[in-house]
């Protein structure tokens, strides 16, 4: 962030594919080995008040939206995209993520929906076309919110689509369906129990939730301090063993797990390239040393979805074992689907992945010139 670290052949994103290539042999170290006990004791303790939560979702959120439009999609998704088959930009790939959560949700027309932590709107503003008579988007940044109302007025949906500045802990009311996209990560393990209770209790007896959330592959872990330092204050990686617990004394069912492994490397990359390109901009809105803590960022978490522990996970949850069908073939029913996807189509991924006819993924390559 100084300026102090040269790059001389490469990027610090090059760099930053190597060295997050040894994590494995890092975590084999004695003094790993005696920190990771520690930092998942005082994670323990990590949770966001009412106070508190909203003066961390404003640290990153509210930092402007011109600067968040520099990178993101033209829906403002801020948050892990779906590489399905046929999906060959960031635009198709934010649509088809979309669209899935809409499918698992399971929309119908006249139903009521709640939209914890609901960005710049896009979510709640395709439900409302979807169907839904009534949507309440809520969230704790002001930028967030306004941009979500004037959104939803320009899309002629502002009456079936609301938002609201609102803590998840002070709703009222049932809904048939709630859903919750990149809002868990900033919940902590101290107010998970919140969380999920507040599902149980605001959801509807034949209702469907559908938490998307980033994870990591292996037991609860400590906090990243650089990011936590700059980036997203109070905020929490869970794994999936400490949610599940959770879940399971809320006594909820978990219907479907879902898990996206390099689908938010891609979408990283995407926004880093995307930064890059209108970096200049960026320098006009911030500084040099915002501009390189902000590529650091989005490059040190696009490597550790590729070669650390990092994930998405989405869960789908009810009151009822049988509230969604008993097999998967209706979320991928296309006719249900707002962006109908090309199944024959080869898979095409961001810059430096590939894969072969759509068969699987293939890790970024580190280029030639720096390995040497």
């Amino acid at each position: 962030m100084d300026g102090s670290l040269t790059v001389e052949d490469g990027s610090i994103r090059d760099l930053l594919a190597i060295v997050t290539s040894g994590l494995d042999a890092l975590d084999e170290l004695p003094i790993e080995r005696l920190r990771a006990p520690l930092a998942r004791i005082a994670t323990r303790l990590t949770g966001n008040r009412r106070r508190k939560a909203a003066r961390n979702v404003a640290h990153h959120y509210d930092l402007s939206n011109e600067f968040y439009a520099l990178f993101l999609d033209e829906d403002w998704q801020y948050s892990c995209a779906y590489f399905c088959q046929g999906c060959g930009s960031l635009d198709d790939a934010q649509t088809a993520k979309r669209s899935h959560i809409v499918q698992k949700l399971m929309v119908g027309e006249g139903m009521s929906v709640l939209d914890i932590g609901c960005g710049w709107g896009g979510l709640a503003i395709e439900l409302a076309k979807q169907g839904a008579a009534e949507v309440l988007g809520i969230s704790l940044s002001q930028e967030q919110l306004t941009l979500a109302r004037q959104r939803a007025e320009e899309a002629g949906f502002a009456e079936e689509a609301r938002f609201d500045f609102c803590d998840y802990r002070d709703l009222q009311g049932e809904f048939d369906r709630i859903v919750s996209v990149g809002m868990f990560e900033h919940v902590g393990p101290a107010s998970y129990g919140s969380f999920f209770r507040a599902i149980e209790e605001h959801l509807a007896p034949d209702g469907i939730a559908v938490v998307h959330s980033i994870g990591r592959m292996a037991p609860p872990g400590g906090k990243d301090p650089w990011v936590d330092k700059y980036i997203f204050p109070g905020g929490y990686i869970p794994s999936l063993s400490e949610t599940l617990s959770v879940v399971e004394r809320m006594g909820l069912w978990v219907t479907d797990i879902e898990i996206l492994r390099l689908h938010y490397a891609e979408t990283l990359a995407h926004w880093y390239e995307r930064f890059q390109s209108r970096r200049e901009k960026a320098l006009e809105l911030f500084d040099e040393r915002f501009c390189r803590m902000w590529e650091y960022y989005l490059a040190a978490c696009e490597m550790m979805f590729r070669n650390g522990n990092l994930m998405v996970f989405q869960l789908q949850l009810a009151h009822k074992r049988d509230a969604v069908p008993l097999t998967r073939e209706y979320l991928y029913d296309t006719r249900r689907s707002g962006a109908a996807i090309d199944a024959g189509a080869p898979l095409r991924l961001g810059s430096g992945c590939r894969c072969s006819e759509g068969r699987g993924f293939q890790t970024a390559s580190v280029p030639e010139r720096v390995l040497r």
